[in-house]
């Protein structure tokens, strides 16, 4: 059966694979179709449109996006989003300005560790593209401060640690209002990397649906396969779409491969289908 994977991140944020590149190995593992869903940008998606007419591949308008309920970080994908929105590429740009901050403050964290990097050179290393910890981690290995991107965020930039900043988010509200807005269908990413237990996962789906949310990340490459009969439960309980990814980030998360689930889950055509229906 084909199959398709919502959920996957390029150089234009933390992945290590292009778009075009993306594209390549879709084809070798026989996907169908896929959403680009970088970080708080849509840059790579028009290459991935492009390299994804040559070979019959179907490429989504995604984006990833950072928010908050009750202190905790959490993920909204917003998929099938009308790129050129005015709206939200305001806000995007507001968000790429604090991410600046928010890079430059970590810079000076490490530096009190004796930990000497630039801002010039994350912005070479990325490409001037977005920079992430991701974009840290490699400038720590190759200087040899760390061995691996989990020791970097295990020993500095991973929350609470010595070099963490806290990411300036804005509200759900406003997160998913603006993918709603923008033409998109917002789906809460990956819900059990959050810890909750049951009552507090709950009612935070509650809550981002009473606030517009569409659709859950039931299949993940985490999940086990009763991680995923849990969700797709509770994605019925609350009349939410199911969606469904592998948050494929190359290199930077060689444990997840594209278009992959847990063991031998994968994301079936039939998911992209249910939701074009909204």
């Amino acid at each position: 059966m084909p199959r398709v994977d919502l959920h996957i991140h390029t150089t234009f944020s933390d992945g290590t694979f292009t778009p075009e590149e993306i594209i390549d190995y879709a084809v070798k593992k026989n996907i169908k179709a896929l959403a680009i869903t970088d970080h708080d940008n849509f840059d790579g998606v028009s290459e991935a449109v492009f390299h994804g007419k040559k070979y019959n591949i179907e490429v989504i308008n995604g984006i990833e996006m950072s928010t908050d309920f009750f202190n905790k970080e959490i993920h909204i994908v917003g998929l099938f989003i009308d790129i050129k929105n005015k709206q939200l590429n305001s806000e995007l740009n507001g968000l790429k300005e604090k991410r600046k901050k928010r890079n430059c403050l970590a810079i000076e964290k490490l530096r009190k560790l004796n930990i000497n990097i630039t801002y010039n050179e994350l912005e070479e290393i990325s490409s001037n593209k977005i920079i992430t910890r991701a974009h840290f981690a490699k400038i720590l290995m190759r200087k040899g401060y760390i061995n691996s991107v989990k020791e970097c965020f295990d020993k500095y930039m991973g929350e609470g640690q010595a070099a963490y900043v806290k990411r300036e988010v804005i509200s759900p509200e406003e997160t998913i209002s603006l993918i709603n807005n923008a033409g998109g269908i917002a789906i809460l990413a990956h819900p059990l990397l959050y810890n909750l237990i049951d009552d507090e996962l709950n009612e935070m789906i509650l809550h981002l649906k009473s606030i517009g949310l569409k659709g859950i990340e039931c299949i993940y490459s985490t999940h086990t396969e009763e991680n995923t009969k849990y969700l797709i439960a509770l994605a019925k309980k609350y009349n939410l779409k199911i969606s469904g990814g592998s948050d494929f980030h190359g290199e930077n998360r060689p444990n997840l491969d594209l278009g992959t689930g847990y063991g031998d889950l994968y994301v079936p055509y039939e998911v992209l289908e249910n939701l074009k229906e909204k």
